[in-house]
C-alpha cells in the first residue's frame, strides 16, 4: 500500500496544507489540498475521492480539482461519503452559488461528479483497496477508516475527540501495520479541543491506551498550524517511542 501525504494539517499556512492522502496514486482520502499538491497530469489519474466528513479543511479543493480534470477524462469523478457529507457538499459547495454544480455539468446525463453513499462499517472497495468506515466523535457526522490492501491494514482516525468504536474495530483488524491518529491542539487549548471534538496530547494518551498497540508506528496528523511547536513538545513528553508525526510530502509504503 502506497500512501502519499499531500496535506497533513488541520489548517492552512505557509508550508501547511490541509488534509489529503493519495492512496496507490488513484484514490484520494479527503480533499483539503488535492488541487494544490499535485500537477494536473497526476490529478487526472485520480478516479475516486473518499471523504471522512464535510469540514472545509477536508473538502476545500474539490471544486478546483473537478475543474482541473473534467475535460481531460471520459468518466466522472466518484465521490464516496456519508449521506450527511454529500448533503453538505451539494448544498454549500457545488450549489451554483459558491461553485458550479458539477453533478449536472457538462449535463445531467454525463456529469463530471457522481456521489456514492457509504454506511457505517460496510466496506467499500476502490481499485483493489478496501475501506471500512467507522463512526468517530466529531462535530459533524465523521468516519475514520480501516484501509486494507494486500494483507496490510492501516487505521485512519480522521477528526475525533475521545471515541471508542474505532479502537474496538482496530483491535480485531488483521495485520494492522500503522495507526494514524489526530492531535489538533496543545494542552493549553483543552477546552477548545473538547468543544470542537478534537484531541490534545493529554487526551491522545487516553486514546492510545484504548488502542493498546505499542508494536506499530502511530502517526500523528491534523495539527493546527499555530499549535505545532507546543504539540511536538507535549507529545515528546508522553515518552512513547512509537509516536511519530505524519510528514507532509512523504510517501509511506506498507
Amino acid at each position: 500500500m502506497k500512501i502519499e501525504v499531500l496535506g497533513g494539517y488541520g489548517g492552512e499556512s505557509l508550508g501547511c496544507r490541509m488534509t489529503c492522502l493519495l492512496i496507490n496514486d488513484t484514490i484520494a482520502l479527503d480533499a483539503g489540498s488535492l488541487s494544490q499538491a499535485l500537477p494536473i497530469e497526476r490529478q487526472v489519474d485520480i478516479g475516486s475521492i473518499l471523504l471522512t466528513h464535510s469540514h472545509i479543511d477536508h473538502t476545500s479543493s474539490i471544486p478546483f480539482f473537478v475543474e482541473n480534470v473534467f475535460s481531460r477524462r471520459d468518466h466522472a469523478v466518484d465521490i464516496h461519503a456519508s449521506s450527511a457529507t454529500i448533503y453538505a457538499i451539494r448544498k454549500y459547495l457545488l450549489n451554483n452559488a459558491t461553485w458550479p454544480d458539477f453533478t449536472r455539468l457538462p449535463n445531467h446525463l454525463l456529469p463530471a461528479v457522481k456521489f456514492h453513499e457509504i454506511h457505517d462499517e460496510i466496506p467499500v472497495e476502490l481499485d483493489g483497496v478496501r475501506f471500512t468506515p467507522v463512526p468517530v466523535d466529531h462535530l459533524v457526522p465523521t468516519h475514520g477508516f480501516l484501509i486494507e490492501y494486500q494483507g496490510k491494514t492501516v487505521l485512519w482516525s480522521s477528526d475525533t475527540g475521545p471515541t471508542q468504536r474505532i479502537w474496538e474495530v482496530a483491535q480485531k483488524a488483521k495485520n494492522l501495520v500503522a495507526a494514524c491518529i489526530e492531535v489538533s491542539f496543545d494542552n493549553s487549548l483543552q477546552q477548545v479541543a473538547d468543544v470542537s471534538h478534537h484531541l490534545t496530547p493529554q487526551t491522545l494518551e487516553l486514546e492510545l491506551q484504548k488502542l493498546d498497540r505499542d508494536d506499530i508506528p502511530v502517526l500523528l496528523h491534523h495539527l493546527k498550524p499555530p499549535c505545532i511547536e507546543q504539540i511536538e513538545e507535549e507529545v515528546a513528553g508522553l515518552g512513547r517511542p512509537n509516536l511519530q508525526f505524519l510528514e507532509q510530502g512523504k510517501v509511506y509504503e506498507f
